[in-house]
This record gives structure tokens, C-alpha cells and sequence, in this order.
């Protein structure tokens, strides 16, 4: 058991997610009321103060200040408001659609721990220019390139390059993104999850919008998420650091979801963990 504890510890973890920001290039952004220690000491104060008088029968109300905590200083917070899919998050099954497989679609808190702990792949897709549709070719080269051959339940991490623009305006837009086919071929494989750095799984909206009024086809609007209405499958959306992973496989990830109940998505800190020797 020692040496196996050992083993965890010699593996260097490399984060892959983007923070929770309110700075973010996004339709909604995310917002944050910070209250500092100052403040929480003032806040803490007069709920302590509530608590003590409840009940309590006396003609003097207890009154309770900032002294009573040490230096002055209450316990820093934070206020959210937020939506499940901000920062990086994890897909569910039930965002797709209320059916998968004829089934009543999982919520994220139903999502199989296992899926979200695995080996991991990376493919690198660079060269695709944003708003490009990623084929099943694409992902076939890639493998081929890094000589990888796919195993059932292996995460697949897609570098589109996109994370870069992360606090840049065209962050929305900056990734090239999977369609129907690309995502088919990758369950086809037995693959559970798959990853992007881009701000979206399918192409950004703009180019998906551009050829559904050019064509009136409602089959160009999310047709990678629209898989998952047929097959059961997750994804991970707004990864980054992938270049940072010094090989293209050899490494496992966890993207362990937050357990929203319902919900159909969780915030995740998604890592890579990689041998030390790996260079």
C-alpha cells in the first residue's frame, strides 16, 4: 500500500481548468459579490447579534461587535450567482435532452463516478481554424500522428488552441468544434468523455447560425450535442492548459463534476495527472 501511495505522489498534476470569472468573454457572464474580512466581521456581528437575543429573555438586548472576533476580522466570502455550464464544467446527459437512449436522461449527480476518472489522450487540432467543423478525419490523423491507438473509457482531451483567448473577446468564438459525425466515431471507440478547450463542444454559434439561415437545415444547430440524445456520452467544455500535458497519452485525468442535484451540468476542476519522468 506505501508504495502505491508513493506512486500517487511522484505524479505531477498539471491544472486544466479555467477559474470561475466574472472577467469572462461570455454571454453571461458569472457574477461575484466579494466581502472581504472587514466586512464579514461587521456581517458576522449582527447575525451573532439575532442569535444571542433569540429567545432570550432579558430587558438588555446582548449586543455583539467586530471585537468579538480575533484582530477584528470576520471569515472572508463569497456571494455567486452563477450558471452550471460557467468556467470549466461537465455536461450531463439531460442537458442534451429529457431522452438518451430511450431513457429518461441522467442528471449530472448521476453521472458515473468512474466515467470521470481515467487515462487520457490528447489530440492536438490546432491547425483547425476557428468556426471549422472538426471530422472524424481529423481525429484519425491525430491518433495516427501520435501513433495512439483508442481504448474503451479513455478521456479524450481535444486542443483546439482556444483557451488562449480566454479573457479575450472572441473567446466565444475562437475554437474549432466537433459535429455529428467526429462525436459518433469517438463513442463508436467505447468513449465515455470528451474534453474541448474551446468555449463550446459544437462549432462556435455564429458559423452553426450562418449555415442554418443559409440553408433553413436545423440539423447545422448543435448537432455534436444533439448526439447525445442517441448515445449516452459527456463532455467537458472550456479546458485549458493542454499544451502543458508533455505527452500525448501516459497520463491519467479527473473531472470529477460537482453533484448539482438535477442539474445539467457541474463546475469541475479538471486535472491531468502525469508521471514526473514524462518530458
Amino acid at each position: 500500500m506505501g508504495q502505491g501511495i508513493q506512486e500517487l505522489r511522484d505524479l505531477r498534476l498539471i491544472d486544466l481548468s479555467v477559474p470561475i470569472s466574472p472577467a469572462t468573454a461570455e454571454p453571461l457572464p458569472p457574477r461575484i459579490h466579494y466581502t472581504d474580512h472587514h466586512a464579514a466581521a461587521h456581517e458576522l456581528a449582527q447575525v451573532c447579534t439575532r442569535l444571542a437575543n433569540a429567545g432570550r429573555d432579558s430587558a438588555i438586548p446582548a449586543v455583539i461587535t467586530e471585537s468579538a472576533f480575533q484582530d477584528g476580522l470576520g471569515l472572508a466570502n463569497e456571494d455567486l450567482e452563477i450558471d452550471s455550464h460557467a468556467g470549466t464544467h461537465l455536461d450531463a446527459p439531460w442537458h442534451f435532452g429529457p431522452l438518451c437512449e430511450n431513457r429518461p436522461a441522467k442528471t449530472i449527480d448521476q453521472i458515473p463516478l468512474q466515467w470521470c476518472w481515467g487515462p487520457g489522450v490528447v489530440l492536438d487540432l490546432r491547425h483547425k481554424k476557428p468556426g471549422d467543423m472538426i471530422q472524424p478525419e481529423d481525429l484519425k490523423q491525430a491518433l495516427q500522428y501520435i501513433d495512439y491507438k483508442l481504448q474503451p473509457e479513455t478521456i479524450v482531451l481535444l486542443m483546439t488552441g482556444a483557451d488562449k483567448h480566454f479573457n479575450q473577446n472572441d473567446y466565444f468564438s475562437a475554437h474549432a468544434g466537433m459535429g455529428r459525425d467526429s462525436t459518433l466515431w469517438l463513442l463508436d471507440q467505447g468513449i465515455k468523455v470528451i474534453g474541448i478547450d474551446g468555449w463550446g463542444f459544437d462549432r462556435p454559434a455564429g458559423a452553426m447560425l450562418d449555415d442554418y439561415l443559409r440553408t433553413g437545415d436545423n440539423s447545422y444547430v448543435l448537432p455534436a450535442h444533439m448526439v447525445g440524445r442517441e448515445r449516452e456520452y459527456c463532455h467537458l467544455e472550456k479546458l485549458a492548459n493542454l499544451d502543458q500535458i508533455p505527452v500525448p497519452y501516459g497520463f491519467w485525468v479527473a473531472c470529477f463534476p460537482v453533484k448539482v442535484e438535477r442539474g445539467s451540468a457541474g463546475w469541475v476542476r479538471a486535472v491531468a495527472l502525469v508521471p514526473k519522468e514524462a518530458k
